[in-house]
């Protein structure tokens, strides 16, 4: 059984990603998908891609949405340096400020972030670690955005990341690949990890709603001509595979693969049993 389990685990965490990411190498990378889908929204009379150039579309679809990351970045080390406090106040040195903590409903809120400090800090750690990721290929690449290629009004030659990937060497050309912005939003699938460690019902809720999140990012850039939509694609398994063994490191698979628990009254009853049976002693 315990092999049983771990081999669906690795089987869904591992295998499946690794079958995406041959998907999209075969799909994009070695085709000419990603210039017919982003062909899709260019002007070649005026050389240039319309929704580029709205300030608005920027504003709303660039520069807000990076508000939902980001604060979750920020709560996350806020909630870790709190979790600190709270065992260092004790009861017969601190009464006075634990009793004003009490009075203006601080204390619950240090009392959670003790709770969940580990979860915080994993936040905190698998942000600051795909993010890295991320920065570590846009840099060793020299990956031109489309409308840096000659195929859209640029200079540069379109090149693929395979041709130009010096994993010692930062390159001094294009940083466009992965995607920056989609895998802003990515990120947040460490929130998926602190799901399933708690074991919380809604864990595949926050996968999809992550996921989407991150795609919305990325594709809302493809619209502008800042990036190829393989680039979005591309952030989600670099994202992903940075994300889980800071997971793996953090909680452990067994923690990890441990089934939402769900609440009595949302349980299923069993076949043939009546609502008022079911409330018998």
């Amino acid at each position: 059984m315990a092999n049983s389990s771990r081999n669906r685990f690795y089987l869904a965490n591992v295998a499946f990603p690794l079958v995406c990411a041959v998907a999209v190498f075969l799909m994009f990378d070695i085709s000419h998908l990603d210039i017919a889908f982003s062909n899709l929204f260019f002007d070649p009379v005026a050389q240039l891609f319309p929704i580029g150039e709205s300030h608005t579309f920027e504003q709303v679809t660039h520069k807000w949405t990076r508000i939902i990351p980001d604060w979750t970045g920020e709560l996350a080390i806020i909630g870790s340096l709190l979790s600190f406090l709270w065992p260092r106040l004790k009861a017969d040195k601190h009464s006075k400020l634990i009793g004003l903590l009490e009075t203006t409903k601080l204390a619950p809120v240090l009392r959670f972030s003790t709770k969940y400090r580990r979860d915080f800090l994993f936040v905190v750690f698998a942000f600051a670690i795909s993010t890295g990721f991320i920065h570590y290929f846009k840099s060793h690449t020299s990956v031109y955005c489309p409308v840096e290629t000659t195929l859209y009004g640029g200079e540069m030659e379109k090149q693929e990341w395979f041709e130009t990937f010096t994993p010692l060497q930062r390159n001094d050309g294009g940083r466009c690949w992965p995607a920056g912005h989609a895998s802003s939003g990515f990120t947040m699938l460490a929130l998926y990890f602190v799901a399933r460690r708690n074991r919380w019902r809604f864990a595949k809720a926050v996968l999809y709603f992550t996921l989407l999140l991150g795609f919305v990012y990325g594709t809302t850039r493809v619209l502008q001509g800042w990036h190829y939509m393989s680039h979005t694609f591309w952030a989600a398994l670099v994202v992903w595979f940075a994300t889980l063994p800071t997971a793996l490191a953090f909680y452990g698979r067994a923690q990890l693969e441990q089934p939402p628990i769900i609440p009595q009254h949302a349980a299923p009853k069993p076949a043939g049993t009546t609502a008022d049976e079911s409330n018998q002693p």
